[in-house]
């Protein structure tokens, strides 16, 4: 499944700034662009691991459906 998200980037004197417009908490940093975006890949790779993590409790042992989920622009 491919999903794009928006990754902004904002150059300040330490170097680069970057957060997903779509994903609150996928935010990091890094001395250049290219570190930043890397970070950034990371970054948002572990909010979705915690919030799946953080799903699993909340649902604990509930009966519930999962199914994917397909998005289109």
């Amino acid at each position: 499944m491919k999903v794009e998200f928006t990754a902004v980037f904002r150059e300040v004197p330490e170097g680069y700034i970057a957060f997903v417009e779509e994903l609150p908490g996928a935010n990091t940093q890094g001395a250049t662009l290219d570190e930043a975006r890397a970070n950034l890949r990371e970054a948002v790779g572990l909010v979705l691991e915690a919030n799946r993590e953080l799903a699993e409790e909340e649902i604990g042992d509930a009966v519930v459906i999962r199914e994917p989920l397909k998005l289109s622009a």
